[in-house]
């Protein structure tokens, strides 16, 4: 079996990263991705949901040196789900209020913040050639 996702949005935390025992590279950063529409009543509604990304080795490390809050990403990778329930991590917020962790081991990082505007502009790891300043079409 097999399933990938792709996700387009910015980063809401610096990266982190770290290197595992056997000295590879994990680097780990949250991404937001906000879906806007109307309403019935007319009324304009933002979602967003956030995801928590892994990259490992060659990729963590690119990812690490040139992504930063707020960099425009797309992700490409498989979701990670909970071992003891198969489902995303779900905990209690300090508030009380039940929230969901989506967790993602990315295959595929490809920066879409031009490079003028504080991010690198390079892919990370292979895929085919875009131009990032075309829209998406999803």
């Amino acid at each position: 079996m097999f399933h990938t996702i792709i996700i387009v949005g910015n980063l809401g935390t610096e990266p982190e990263m770290r290197y595992i025992a056997n000295g590879q590279a994990v680097t780990k950063f949250n991404v937001a991705s906000t879906h806007q529409y109307r309403n019935a009543e007319g009324q304009n509604v933002k979602e967003t949901t956030w995801f928590r990304i892994s990259v490992w080795g060659k990729q963590a490390e690119t990812a690490n040196n040139y992504l930063h809050k707020g960099s425009k990403v797309l992700i490409e990778g498989r979701l990670k789900p909970d071992p003891a329930t198969g489902n995303p991590r779900i905990w209690n917020r300090q508030d009380g209020t039940p929230a969901a962790s989506f967790e993602v081991t990315a295959s595929l990082v490809r920066f879409l913040t031009p490079k003028g505007e504080g991010a690198g502009g390079e892919d990370v790891g292979e895929s085919a050639d875009v131009d990032a300043g075309e829209d998406i079409p999803f």
